[in-house]
């Protein structure tokens, strides 16, 4: 029998590290074997998850100190699940001891240092590492992502929007310029902290954009669409906060490259793109294709690790309207990045997250 491959979560006592947290546990191939919270080093995970009370690995794995040297030697694969800019301190010690680095900030989701500290506020803490770092979208970067040490997960609002986008770009199927992006995202997206814009009362019966017009993911997506292209493309995005604790929903705004005026040459699109998606994402076991009347809804994908899309033809505006449905801290975070793992070991994609 296999012995099962030894993971450790950096900063487990976050959104997206309690869900890290609850999918490794259930995991059938893989031990957790070290979660860390400056916080709550000493304490167990059942004594801050009590969601985890019954599970006898809870009761006795303990929060530690953050430390590279320690989990090097407790794990083979390591889960930061850290702000950006304290990612960066771990991913370098922790694969020169030999593990492989799951980031889940935003440190190594750029190549440019530049770009970074353009959109971050501040220098790249480890540059070198930018150009070893496989962006971790499995449905584009497979073959990559089985061969990385460093894998950079994407952002939340990035995949909502660049799994819908890039099959059409790279298809050659709508203009790579006009693009807009409009999302709505649940609460938890800001992370677990305590801040005045973000308690209950401030949140609840309240809707609001922010991050306009520059917000920090816009880096990601940009280079991503601008790679597909083959050159460079900007887009306007828009992102919401809604009061619902999870969930993103997106509406994309595109032009389709070619003209549709009457009834056959709509139809004709309509064909094309469904061809498209098909292609793309037909035997994608995380995307699901709606057909009919059906629309993206975040109920049909919170708490899984599916993301949902639709389009429409506006043959008043001559717009291509795509949509997205995903759990942010799930597709958007932590199963995404269990997704990266399962194709980095050689397992079935799907263990533990179906």
């Amino acid at each position: 029998m296999v012995p099962p491959i030894k993971t450790a979560i950096v900063g487990a006592s976050g959104y997206s590290g309690e869900e890290l947290v609850r999918l490794l546990l259930r995991h059938p191939q893989v031990e957790l074997t070290a979660v860390t919270s400056r916080q709550y080093a000493g304490q167990t995970l059942a004594q801050i998850f009590p969601k985890y009370a019954h599970d006898p690995r809870c009761r006795s794995l303990r929060f530690s100190e953050p430390k590279a040297e320690l989990l090097a030697k407790a794990a083979q694969v390591v889960f930061l699940a850290l702000p950006h800019g304290v990612a960066a301190e771990f991913a370098g010690p922790l694969l020169d001891a030999g593990c492989k680095v799951i980031d889940l900030s935003a440190d190594f989701r750029l190549k440019s240092p530049a770009v970074y500290k353009e959109f971050y506020g501040h220098e790249h803490p480890a540059p070198a590492l930018l150009q070893k770092a496989v962006y971790g979208l499995p449905e584009l970067y497979r073959s990559e992502i089985k061969q990385a040490a460093l894998i950079a997960s994407p952002g939340c609002y990035p995949t909502s929007i660049l799994l819908p986008i890039l099959p059409l770009l790279k298809a050659g199927l709508i203009k790579s310029n006009g693009m807009i992006a409009d999302s709505l995202s649940g609460v938890s997206g800001a992370g677990r902290k305590v801040e005045p814009e973000f308690l209950f009362a401030e949140c609840n019966e309240s809707m609001r954009p922010y991050g306009i017009p520059k917000h920090r993911h816009l880096s990601e997506i940009e280079e991503q669409l601008s790679l597909a292209a083959g050159k460079a493309v900007v887009l306007q995005f828009s992102p919401h906060l809604i009061p619902v604790n999870r969930g993103i929903l997106t509406t994309l705004y595109l032009a389709p490259e070619k003209h549709f005026a009457s009834e056959s040459e709509m139809a004709a699109l309509q064909g094309q793109i469904a061809q498209c998606y098909q292609k793309a994402y037909g035997n994608e076991p995380f995307v699901r294709i709606l057909e009919d009347k059906a629309l993206p809804d975040t109920k049909n994908v919170t708490g899984t690790n599916m993301i949902e899309i639709a389009w429409r033809l506006d043959a008043r505006t001559g717009r291509l309207i795509v949509m997205s449905a995903i759990d942010n801290i799930i597709k958007g975070a932590s199963g995404q990045a269990v997704q990266s793992m399962n194709i980095l070991c050689g397992f079935p994609e799907t263990t533990g997250l179906l």
